[in-house]
């Protein structure tokens, strides 16, 4: 009896003295986003191989990693059914070729999932449970269209929990619009355009290229091509180009195809690691993770989202918006950006959002975008060492929101006294 007591306090005591870790992103990669549907680069591809090709990419890019030494991949996809189910995690492990002895699982938090995973598998990290995980996501939304065969409760419905306007994201974005009549859609298309050029600039000076996995397709009748560069963009669009687009979620609305993101095809993939870790396996340290948060709002305005995920993030790091250098922001709709801009008092064209553009231009496969925000902020964290901290943030379906909280570890205060 005494000795289970002891032991059962020792145990005890283990636990209240076991520090938490820190976590850093070593390094991310994705595949060039594509349209979706039969005229896509991705037209007749697997999700899977997607994501597998992006596992594979990474550790080839960190060679000093031992396969063996991954301790979980958690993989995100919305729809999980046909290519993007059978516990997606754990089947593209397997075909990327990791030992069968790495785990792995699926996640789904809509267009949150890549995000989501790697903040699941950061607190494993942090508590001791891994020392290297990969997280990312996939969404085939060619093969699986947002919402198909999905089977909303009519008690949504029935009972008014959620306006059944709300499950479709394009009516949320109307919504907020209402609620924030400054948000005028000249301003969501000024944005859009703002967004393509930034990343046709990004292109021009070789800041995308360098996280893009190739991938090669073949199409009936035109043979294999090997994609390399994201196929949404338009560089050349203009406000005038905008202002012609109709409004497919309201009459005389303002959301168009033009100020908010396509449908698209893509897959990510994040290395992380406990700080120490890295340091025994001579991996990169890109990033610090300073604070995460997720949090609801109403379904009928999910792309308010960002906001209350934020001030709680920065809560968290003891953090004030101010500190914040940089931000990545998912562009699900222009009107999104804006409203959490406004809130926060930052201007439409703050050179410290979305430098490299964002979702508008360059793609939103649901699930997967989150480690592409980490990814470009990774990049320009390198390119300016001035700034310490950074954010990476979305809106979610149904009404929630997300943000992680980066430090930048070529500042020259890295580490000391941080948040």
């Amino acid at each position: 009896m005494s000795l289970e007591t002891g032991t059962t306090s020792a145990a005890r005591t283990a636990r209240a003295s076991r520090a938490v870790r820190d976590v850093v992103f070593v390094d991310g990669v994705r595949t060039p986003f594509g349209r979706a549907g039969d005229k896509g680069i991705y037209a007749g591809m697997r999700a899977d191989d997607l994501v597998v090709k992006c596992i594979r990419d990474l550790l080839r890019r960190n060679p000093s990693l031992p396969p063996e030494r991954v301790d979980d991949v958690a993989i995100a996809a919305t729809t999980q059914t046909g290519d993007q189910g059978l516990t997606i995690g754990r089947t593209a492990a397997l075909l990327a070729g990791l030992p069968r002895t790495v785990p792995g699982f699926a996640i789904d938090r809509m267009c949150a999932g890549a995000m989501t995973a790697v903040t699941t598998t950061a607190s494993g990290i942090a508590f001791g449970a891994y020392d290297v995980v990969i997280a990312g996501g996939v969404e085939h939304m060619g093969n699986h269209p947002m919402g198909a065969d999905a089977d909303p409760n009519p008690r949504f419905q029935s009972e008014r929990i959620v306006d059944p306007a709300a499950l479709n994201m394009g009516n949320t974005a109307e919504n907020l619009h209402d609620r924030f009549p400054d948000i005028t859609k000249d301003r969501t298309d000024a944005y859009a355009v703002r967004s393509q050029q930034k990343l046709a600039a990004a292109y021009e000076t070789g800041r995308i290229q360098p996280d893009l996995v190739p991938v090669a397709g073949r199409k009936a009748g035109s043979g294999w091509t090997l994609n390399t560069v994201d196929e949404p963009p338009r560089p050349g669009t203009t406000v005038e180009d905008l202002a012609t687009l109709r409004t497919p979620f309201r009459a005389h609305g303002r959301v168009t195809a033009g100020n908010a993101a396509g449908l698209n095809d893509g897959a990510t993939a994040a290395l992380l690691a406990s700080a120490d870790a890295a340091a025994e396996l001579g991996l990169p340290v890109r990033m610090r993770l300073v604070a995460y948060a997720f949090a609801g709002v109403e379904p009928e305005v999910m792309g308010i989202g960002p906001v209350p995920a934020t001030e709680k993030a920065l809560r968290q790091a003891g953090l004030d918006i101010g500190d914040i250098g940089l931000f990545e922001i998912n562009e699900a709709f222009a009107v999104q950006v804006l409203s959490f801009l406004d809130h926060f008092g930052i201007d439409d064209d703050d050179p410290r959002v979305n430098r490299y553009g964002g979702a508008i231009a360059v793609g939103h496969p649901l699930a997967s975008s989150g480690v592409r925000l980490m990814n470009q902020l990774a990049r320009q964290f390198e390119e300016d060492p001035a700034v310490r901290y950074g954010m990476t943030t979305m809106c979610i379906g149904l009404g929630m929101g997300a943000t992680v909280i980066w430090e930048n570890p070529h500042h020259e205060h890295y580490g000391q006294d941080a948040a």
